[in-house]
């Protein structure tokens, strides 16, 4: 799948809600599906700043395409939620792609009314951060 149709799935995903509460509830079971990060990358070279609580993304590039590892520390299941939706819209993508990506499905799902204005500042930290390793491995590999 490509990002946009990864996109567009999480938009019929949070369609299929009607209250706020469960499209929170889906933000965090995602934070849940993720694969555990290696203790080694949470570290302060990994942490997302500006994020309200201590989240970590690091990510490494396999067969020309860039796979993240996120995390968040145990008490941050909505900042987990976040890192697992945008791990599941960029990872396995190409570097260029990823650094090029036009997140849409952002404010298409609400996620204004969803999380708190420091919990949004924390998610375009995460995007920040996911879209430089993008650029920096799309460097790399031309």
């Amino acid at each position: 799948m490509t990002i946009n149709e990864k996109q567009d799935e999480i938009i019929e995903n949070f369609d299929l809600f009607d209250d706020q509460l469960d499209k929170t509830q889906y933000i965090i079971d995602l934070g849940k599906k993720l694969s555990p990060m290696p203790e080694a990358l949470k570290n302060d070279d990994n942490r997302i700043m500006g994020c309200q609580s201590k989240v970590w993304v690091d990510a490494e590039l396999k067969d020309d395409k860039l796979y993240f590892f996120g995390d968040s520390e145990p008490t941050a299941q909505i900042s987990k939620g976040l890192v697992g939706l945008l791990i599941r819209v960029l990872s396995g993508e190409k570097p260029e792609d990823i650094a090029n990506a036009d997140l849409y499905f952002i404010p298409r799902v609400g996620m204004g009314n969803l999380i708190t204005s420091l919990r949004a500042g924390g998610l375009a930290s995460m995007i920040d951060r996911m879209k430089a390793f993008g650029r920096t491995y799309t460097e790399k590999t031309v």
